[in-house]
């Protein structure tokens, strides 16, 4: 609640968009579960300072668009591993039992299969309610009382009329500082290195959160979301919480949504949403104590269920992308299986090697000169000269497409001149200048020449940086792979000149 209430002002007032809701999200409570169990709260107070730290610090270098660089299917894959985890975690309130906690929702949910677990019918049957209104609930009701709320009430009124037995939420505190909140002196100075990983995780799903659900709400309203500017507020909420007693916070795509629906316009929205929970704080908290906890891990399971893009998933795995396909399924087992910092650095991995994946790899195509084809074009030439080769390349030539290049190139003989169209090659890293030295060798020590035609101007800017085009000869680049054909017949072919003596050796 003071979570919603405090990151909902202040976030509200200085976010990236207009219909950003921010407040206290269930994905976060993974990390601070394992926190507050190895450290206490001071530990998840501290993890969420140093957290918020680091968005502002992301905020204010501007880098917020390299959350853009995450490839869908890991996020996806995220999306759905976290649902399964809020699914496994409230499974303890939907039974009405009590199980001993774990790092990891795969311990969790093995745990439930050890022991004997005696269930509670009536917060299965209080669960199964909420589900149940939520589900059948028609989406045009929703504009005028929002299923979810209407559940609760349900849930409630059984609970309390019927006499069950379904644990409810304890007692809500009136007030916006705890008790217990981070002081400065009670900051773990002592084991700093311990935390590093879990703020690195907040701050990764706090950021992928504010993309998500910018991108959802741009979707929905036309309105772009600054990033850089939503984190430094991110971050600023971050920093301040821990000293109200209170967890970390993120935009709230599931409440944007609604607001947005509602007719959302202005930062209003942010802050209103705040002051009905302040309202519903210190007015409404005997009656909110009533609430099943059954009730709300029956929500929870729906809005879980609902945030993934159950269609963008059937696309992948209908469609057979392969590398989609396993980029997703590895980064949804990793957030189940293993603790969620180790999901996270998991993904990044597997982000950059997608990412490599896609762009590492180059189409080279040479071929002989067409003769009949550049008459047809109006270009001059004699068309006598069988040793001249195009080849036009795709794709970046760097480090990672040098196999591909040594492979195109490594039967090439009785070449006269060698014409690489480079209008396709956007960049060229120092590995890439390597290989094309070791061609221009070979090629000189065959008695060939190798000329460029097309050339990018940062590729050319790496090349002049290198030396290369001193090297290789101003005179050997061209605009056009034609001007180059045309420029190369130009020049004596000794193979040519070969081939005519060994005609005249036989003819004689």
């Amino acid at each position: 609640m003071i979570t919603s209430i405090i990151g909902g002002i202040l976030i509200g007032a200085l976010g990236g968009a207009p219909y950003q809701i921010s407040g206290a999200k269930a994905v976060t409570s993974v990390v601070l579960i394992v926190l507050v169990n190895r450290y206490g709260l001071e530990g998840m107070w501290f993890a969420t300072l140093f957290s918020g730290l680091l968005m502002l610090i992301i905020g204010l270098m501007h880098l917020g668009r390299f959350i853009a660089f995450i490839p869908a299917p890991v996020i996806r894959g995220f999306t759905l591993g976290i649902a399964l985890i809020i699914m496994i975690r409230q499974a303890d309130n939907f039974l009405g039992i009590k199980t001993p906690t774990t790092e990891t929702a795969a311990q969790k949910l093995i745990g439930y299969f050890d022991s004997g677990l005696t269930p509670n019918i009536h917060a299965i049957i209080i669960g199964f309610v909420v589900m149940g209104i939520m589900i059948l609930w028609p989406k045009k009701w929703n504009v005028y009382f929002p299923s979810s709320l209407f559940g609760l009430i349900v849930a409630a009124l059984l609970n309390w009329t019927l006499g069950w037995s379904a644990a409810t939420i304890d007692s809500i505190p009136r007030t916006l500082i705890l008790e217990q909140h981070l002081n400065l002196t009670s900051i773990p100075w002592d084991n700093l290195s311990d935390f590093i990983a879990p703020a690195l995780t907040l701050t990764a799903l706090g950021s992928i959160e504010a993309f998500l659900c910018g991108a959802a709400g741009s979707n929905m309203t036309g309105t772009r979301l600054q990033v850089n500017q939503q984190l430094i507020a991110q971050g600023l909420g971050n920093i301040a919480l821990p000293f109200f007693g209170a967890i970390p916070t993120t935009s709230a795509m599931i409440r944007t949504k609604v607001a947005i629906q509602a007719g959302a316009q202005t930062r209003l929205v942010s802050i209103i949403h705040a002051l009905i929970l302040l309202a519903v704080m210190f007015l409404f908290a005997p009656l909110i104590e009533k609430i099943p906890l059954a009730a709300l891990a029956g929500l929870l399971m729906v809005v879980a269920f609902r945030t993934n893009e159950w269609e963008a998933i059937k696309r992948i795995f209908s469609k057979r992308f392969k590398t989609d396909m396993i980029a997703f399924t590895i980064a949804m087992l990793a957030t189940v299986v293993l603790n969620l910092t180790d999901a996270i650095l998991i993904g990044t991995f597997l982000a950059g090697a997608v990412f490599l994946n896609k762009i590492a790899s180059i189409d080279i195509n040479v071929q002989d000169v067409d003769i009949k084809r550049l008459k047809q074009r109006g270009i001059k030439t004699a068309g006598k000269c069988g040793h001249v080769r195009v080849a036009f390349l795709t794709g970046p030539l760097f480090f990672a497409a040098t196999g591909q290049f040594d492979e195109a190139f490594a039967n090439l003989t009785d070449t006269h001149a060698l014409i690489l169209s480079m209008r396709g090659v956007p960049l060229i890293d120092t590995e890439g200048l390597e290989e094309i030295h070791r061609l221009y060798d070979k090629l000189q020590k065959q008695g060939g020449t190798l000329m460029f035609a097309g050339l990018h101007d940062n590729a050319r800017a790496m090349m002049e940086r290198d030396g290369l085009i001193e090297i290789i000869g101003e005179g050997n680049f061209f605009w056009s792979s034609d001007q180059a054909i045309v420029e190369a017949e130009k020049r004596g072919c000794q193979f040519c000149e070969s081939e005519k003596l060994q005609k005249t050796k036989v003819m004689s």
